[in-house]
């Protein structure tokens, strides 16, 4: 049987984040965001995920998937935490951030690197003060706050276009 990407589990409601620390807000709404990427993806087996499908764009739904992989590790565990570790799915010099060099054959390990980045990116700022910060490769000094808004409307934005994707491989629509 294909390997399809697996159904996704929401871990709360939006409507849970009305009252709580800006912490848990900002990490709520980051979760969401990482599980509708997943959840536009559900279903969908390999090649479905590596199929360009909004011409003349090469986007696809696993490229969005590796692509946000390696934005998390750039600014929570590289530029953040400072952590010395490469790219997740691209050399150093190719500039694609993952969108490229997508394989249907690699699409159960790309969503396995991709869970394992979030984990790794959500215990590298465990304990970490909003406020603290860092200064960027523009030498412009950032807070981890800064980082989780980034990130938010990263995803809001590939999220739109996963919209895009989705209806254009099966006509799911829907967050």
């Amino acid at each position: 049987m294909t390997w399809t990407v697996p159904p996704v589990e929401r871990a709360g409601q939006l409507g849970d984040l009305g009252t709580v620390t800006e912490r848990r807000m900002l990490e709520g709404w980051l979760v969401w965001h990482r599980e509708t990427l997943l959840a536009k993806c559900a279903g969908l087996a390999p090649e479905q995920l590596a199929r360009t499908t909004v011409e003349p764009s090469n986007l696809t739904l696993l490229g969005l998937v590796r692509h946000m992989a390696e934005v998390e590790r750039w600014w929570f565990r590289r530029s953040f935490a400072g952590e010395d570790v490469g790219d997740v799915f691209t050399g150093p010099s190719d500039g694609d951030e993952g969108l490229e060099g997508v394989r249907p054959a690699d699409a159960e390990g790309d969503f396995a690197r991709f869970r394992t980045e979030l984990d790794a990116c959500d215990a590298a700022v465990a304990g970490r003060g909003l406020d603290e910060t860092f200064v960027s490769s523009h030498g412009v000094p950032l807070s981890l706050r800064w980082i989780y808004l980034l990130m938010i409307q990263e995803y809001a934005r590939h999220n739109g276009h996963a919209d895009f994707l989705r209806e254009r491989t099966d006509g799911a629509t829907g967050d």
